[in-house]
């Protein structure tokens, strides 16, 4: 019997997989998932772009610096003691600027303002003077890895969890049944001879084989976009000697999970709801305030396992807003295990309703 329910599981992940990439409704969600990669392209276009201004810059100077070099110029210098430390600037800008007097009797006073701008290369310095005196001092860090993983890992969690893969999986799993209606064919299934949790369990597997692709192969184009502009001394350092590869693994699992857990919860609320609008919205709501619930509520969602397998912490700055600090920290991480096993419960879970409810399903075009 298992052998013919596995049969039919297959026949049905077929007929589906088909409906489910070339369906017109869902192209929506291929743009969706493509949203961060090209974010990520734009990223590494203009950090290209800078760095090879950098090298330029540190090309045309007088001698070739290091970032203490630059550090060594302080508020208060001379223009010539500058000079000394970093040489010639390789670009210069001046301007007069006409202060008026401090006094009623007083004259206006012309300031004769100078903008330098030194590189070594990776980093660039900005110094700005007023009457041949250091009066601002700007460091624009080159390529910082860590920085940049820091954002990477808040555009994962904010918006390609919470907003590329949680719709994604709504337009998918809620159409699954409710696409059938709407088009009139679900009846086909259910006169075939397949008992109606075998056509369940074949619908769901297909929607999560289909958003499992599209959004992993997304989350793999990001990683390659994201590290595209590093050079590959520092990409190598990165992902075997900094943890890189078990972060991009940790990323993909995190997104897998994230298509299990979101996928049940929409096949549900696509047999149990009519109108997917309001389902979409209250569970969009429920995993936004996920973070101010109290500790007993927060398992009830997908978001709170799904931060505790993220494999970097995102930082909150001195001077956040509480309430901006408490949505981007996690207060109260559960284990990796814990958390798989909570994704996995909810997810059984959920599809033990559906099945529940496919039973009694009854089908009346008339109504919709």
């Amino acid at each position: 019997m298992r052998r013919i329910w596995w049969a039919q599981i297959k026949a049905v992940i077929r007929l589906e997989m088909k409906k489910t990439f070339f369906a017109k409704r869902g192209l929506w969600i291929y743009l969706l998932a493509a949203l961060p990669v090209l974010l990520f392209i734009a990223y590494a276009i203009a950090t290209s772009s800078q760095q090879n201004r950098s090298v330029s810059v540190a090309r045309r100077g007088e001698r070739p610096l290091a970032y203490q070099d630059l550090l060594a110029v302080k508020p208060g210098m001379t223009s010539q003691e500058v000079v000394a430390i970093l040489g010639q600037p390789p670009i210069t800008f001046h301007w007069t600027e006409n202060r008026p007097p401090e006094t009623e009797k007083g004259a206006a006073i012309d300031v004769l303002h100078e903008d330098y701008h030194y590189s070594d290369g990776q980093n660039d310095l900005f110094v700005g003077l007023a009457d041949g005196k250091v009066e601002s001092i700007n460091i624009h860090q080159g390529n910082n890895l860590g920085q940049d993983s820091i954002m990477f890992a808040g555009v994962f969690q904010f918006f390609f969890l919470r907003l590329a893969v949680f719709f994604g999986c709504l337009g998918i799993f809620m159409n699954l049944f409710r696409g059938e209606i709407l088009d009139r064919s679900l009846h086909f299934y259910f006169l075939a001879p397949i008992r109606r949790e075998v056509l369940m369990a074949g619908k769901f597997l297909a929607g999560l084989l289909a958003t499992c692709t599209i959004f992993v192969t997304s989350e793999l184009l990001q990683t390659v976009a994201f590290l595209w502009h590093f050079p590959p001394s520092v990409r190598d350092l990165y992902l075997y000697h900094n943890h890189g590869l078990e972060h991009a693994a940790a990323y993909l699992g995190v997104t897998v999970l994230a298509c299990v857990g979101y996928g049940a919860f929409f096949l549900v609320a696509g047999m149990l709801f009519r109108n997917p609008i309001m389902p979409a919205a209250a569970i969009l709501i429920w995993e936004g305030i996920n973070p101010f619930l109290p500790t007993v509520l927060r398992q009830f969602s997908v978001i709170y396992y799904l931060k505790s397998l993220c494999p970097v912490d995102i930082p909150s700055p001195p001077g956040t807003p509480p309430v901006l600090a408490l949505l981007i920290s996690n207060s109260d991480p559960v284990s990796a295990p814990v958390a798989v096993l909570g994704i996995v419960i909810v997810a059984l879970v959920a599809i033990y309703v559906s099945s529940v409810q496919v039973r009694r399903m009854e089908i009346n075009y008339t109504s919709e």
